[in-house]
């Protein structure tokens, strides 16, 4: 099946939108990282949650519930932002500016350290990663632990904001499922009324496959396909990554209609790999400096001494406005 980006991208023209329609924090020149990190923790608690309800009977639980909708009204503001923005155009203009970015090339830890820089990432990571390796998981296993988050790099390489940088993905390009998080919200997007992308399959075809339909740009799609071309990591580790966050498949069992059998196979592993993903962060904080010799020796059985990641184009910022955080 040829690419659709390849196929649609003459159809459109930028979708950037200017500053002044942005409704959560823009990113122009200026990256406020920890309000990001702070957006992506409260949606990781609401999906923490969401799986608790899943457990028998919880969905009954009126405690639950009552924290469900809490965790739900904190990050309100970013689905209803991600839910209007993330449409057929934008999603091919991003492929475009990932296609076209400078090269910036780093060993993976280096990688890691700059985002840990900026977001104090290293010791999710790391949790993730030695979760894995604890519960005797293959080394590939955990080294996809480790790398899983470094795509919100893309938070300063050349995302418009948080909405394109965090948070649940979906498939574009077709009729939007409707356990999606926020649902309703979906309905002010230019896509959902277009004939084009609003019929079960859209633009695709009958079990096309996931390779070939596009996921909603974001830090999972940025790494997959920084990651695809540039490692030596299985099929698997690379499902992993880009559809961690693709709760509507791995967890609600939607969009069976594109699967082929290679996702079928990939699913599992997608499923396995949320408990240390979501389940970690509340461990013990990891030894850092004992560990990362033996995480450097992994991931040279992965990537070569740099990956081409892309070139930084907008600062951080300490400061904290965006106004994401708020219900």
């Amino acid at each position: 099946m040829a690419s659709v980006v390849s196929v649609r991208e003459q159809q459109f023209k930028s979708s950037i939108a200017p500053a002044e329609e942005q409704h959560t924090t823009p990113f122009q020149n200026e990256v406020d990282m920890q309000a990001l990190e702070e957006v992506s923790d409260k949606i990781d608690e609401l999906n923490v949650i969401k799986a608790d309800m899943k457990k028998s009977g919880a969905e009954k639980d009126k405690k639950q519930f009552r924290r469900y909708g809490e965790a739900k009204d904190h990050v309100k503001v970013f689905y209803t932002e991600q839910h209007l923005k993330q449409t057929v155009e934008y999603n091919i203009t991003a492929r475009q500016v990932f296609a076209n970015r400078e090269p910036g090339k780093m060993p993976v830890m280096t990688a890691a350290n700059l985002l840990d820089k900026y977001v104090g990432q290293l010791e999710h990571l790391f949790q993730t990663s030695e979760a894995a390796r604890l519960a005797g998981r293959p080394d590939w296993y955990v080294v996809t632990g480790f790398v899983h988050d470094l795509g919100k790099l893309w938070g300063l390489m050349g995302a418009q904001g948080q909405w394109d940088t965090v948070g649940d993905t979906f498939i574009v390009g077709a009729e939007y499922s409707k356990r999606i998080e926020l649902y309703e919200s979906l309905k002010d997007n230019p896509d959902f009324n277009d004939p084009r992308y609003n019929t079960k399959y859209g633009i695709y075809s009958p079990g096309c496959g996931l390779d070939n339909v596009m996921m909603s740009w974001g830090h999972d799609e940025f790494l997959y396909q920084v990651l695809k071309d540039q490692s030596t990591l299985p099929p698997e580790a690379l499902a992993m990554i880009r559809y961690h966050s693709f709760y509507p498949w791995h967890r609600e069992n939607e969009y069976s209609h594109f699967e082929n059998d290679h996702d079928r196979a990939m699913k599992p592993w997608v499923q396995d790999f949320n408990q240390f993903d979501l389940y970690s962060k509340s461990d013990s904080p990891p030894d850092v400096e004992k560990l990362t010799p033996m995480y450097e020796k992994m991931l040279a059985k992965y990537f070569s001494a740099e990956v081409n990641f892309g070139a930084l184009l907008m600062r951080p910022t300490s400061s904290s406005s965006s106004s994401s955080n708020s219900s």
